[in-house]
């Protein structure tokens, strides 16, 4: 009878909530333009400061040792086209590996784009001795015309500088939402195992107790 009492208390105790297991490690790294960024923390948004990052090959061998700024934040420059992994040791056994494949490297760091095209031929030198009235025409042309702007013109591109500056923006603003996102994706999914081993334990203990009725029902019969 104190067996199956003592099984049912431990049973309950194993239902209540566990905050030591809801810290789980979390990292992640993506493209960012030429570099290759990435973050570290664990799921209850806590992010891992000044945290040390060791980046290695396919080969195992260390590329580079980075660390993680004060909100969990780390940057790297890729040289060669290679599959990377990044891991960070966080302490007290906390461990997070995120990698990236060869393919999205390769994209980074330039090897994959397409080759340049080859410039255009030059013209035939009997392209420039046109008829002299052709050219007559064309020069008869008002001023105003001659200087107006094609419409397909009109509406400039952002040069490089401008792009790199406009996505750097961007990644400034997504970053808490990202952050954000990625601590509540662990979260839930932590929770609903715990909820779902706190559950199969409950019905253990429900049967004990269904048990040790019967048990004390037939010895008092």
């Amino acid at each position: 009878m104190k067996r199956i009492l003592l099984s049912t208390l431990v049973a309950g105790a194993l239902c209540a909530p566990l905050p030591a297991l809801a810290h789980k490690v979390i990292a992640s790294v993506y493209p960012s333009g030429a570099m290759i960024e990435g973050e570290v923390g664990f799921s209850d948004g806590t992010m891992g400061v000044n945290v040390p990052v060791l980046v290695s090959g396919p080969d195992g061998k260390v590329l580079a040792t980075l660390t993680s700024d004060d909100e969990g934040f780390f940057t790297y420059t890729p040289t060669q086209a290679v599959a990377l992994t990044f891991r960070a040791d966080l302490g007290a056994g906390h461990v997070a590996t995120a990698s990236m494949a060869q393919d999205e490297v390769a994209r980074i760091v330039g090897k994959g784009a397409a080759p340049t095209a080859a410039p255009a031929a030059a013209a035939p030198d009997t392209a420039t001795s046109a008829a002299p009235d052709t050219a007559a025409a064309a020069g008869a042309t008002s001023p105003s015309a001659q200087g107006a702007t094609p419409p397909s013109a009109q509406g400039a591109t952002l040069n490089a500088a401008e792009r790199d500056a406009v996505a750097e923006m961007l990644r400034d603003e997504l970053r808490p939402l990202r952050k954000e996102i990625a601590a509540y994706r662990e979260k839930n999914d932590l929770q609903a195992i715990l909820g779902g081993i706190g559950y199969i334990i409950g019905l253990f203990g429900v049967g004990f107790y269904v048990a040790a009725r019967r048990r004390l029902a037939q010895a008092a019969s």
